[in-house]
């Protein structure tokens, strides 16, 4: 009878331990794909701006681009045209 008793025990045991090894297992992968999931997003939003990125260089390598810059930021103008000159105050 001992022998029976020590025998299921030491099974209760083992499933017990096999059960808790498992659904440690499925809590840690559980974990890893959230995280998996908050990386993919990351990943997406930084591959969106990187395009974004590409698209302004090469829009600031056009003439068109280069010749706005000037005119809007060193007030450059073109022969023959009248410059306007704008007083309101507003910066």
């Amino acid at each position: 009878m001992k022998k029976f008793k020590k025998k299921n025990l030491l099974l209760l045991l083992i499933g017990g331990y096999v059960c808790y090894t498992l659904i440690n297992q499925q809590i840690i992968m559980h974990k890893q794909k959230v995280e998996l999931k908050k990386h993919t997003v990351e990943l997406q939003k930084a591959k969106e701006e990187n395009s974004k990125l590409q698209d302004e260089v090469k829009l600031s390598q056009s003439d068109k681009y280069i010749e706005k810059l000037a005119r809007e930021k060193l007030g450059l103008i073109k022969e023959g045209e009248t410059p306007v000159i704008n007083n309101s105050g507003n910066k």
